[in-house]
Parts: C-alpha cells; sequence; structure tokens
C-alpha cells in the first residue's frame, strides 16, 4: 500500500481561507443541517466553542426561537436576532 501526500496549492490555500471572516467576540452561524422540517444549526459562540443547536436550544447567551433554510432566530434579554448565511 503507498501513500500519496499532496499539499494544497498556495492559490486554492489563499482562496479557501480568510482572515478575521467571522465576527469576534459574537455569534456566528457556521452552517445549517437535517430535514428541513427538523433544521440544527451549528454556532460559534463568543467564547470561540462550536454548538449544535435546535429550535429551542438554551445557552447562557439566549435561546432560539426558530431554524429555516436560510437562518436563525435567536433570543437575547427579551431582543430577537435574525442571523443569516452568507449568500441568503
Amino acid at each position: 500500500m503507498t501513500q500519496s501526500t499532496s499539499e494544497t496549492p498556495s492559490r486554492v490555500a489563499k482562496q479557501a481561507t480568510q482572515s478575521n471572516a467571522l465576527p469576534h467576540r459574537r455569534l456566528s452561524l457556521l452552517g445549517l443541517f437535517g430535514a428541513e422540517n427538523n433544521l440544527q444549526a451549528m454556532v460559534r459562540l463568543p467564547s470561540g466553542r462550536v454548538k449544535t443547536v435546535k429550535t429551542g436550544s438554551r445557552l447562557a447567551l439566549g435561546r432560539v426561537l426558530g431554524i429555516d433554510t436560510t437562518g436563525l432566530v435567536w433570543e437575547k434579554s427579551g431582543r430577537s436576532q435574525r442571523f443569516e448565511m452568507p449568500g441568503s
């Protein structure tokens, strides 16, 4: 069995990575997945920790009011905020 090692061309790596693409110190939506009637979201918390959440999930920061195919609605301190996937 032979193993091949390949490096990502620098041009591809540069296009695939961006410095500071996500805001620090705030909630960021990373992705949506699951059946359309039972969607879940992957979020990055201000601490940098990544969590999977669903409608009704509660964290110290607040709770998820709803998730649809383009984003999620988050409630914190009685105020709601929508987070959308880039390009939606």
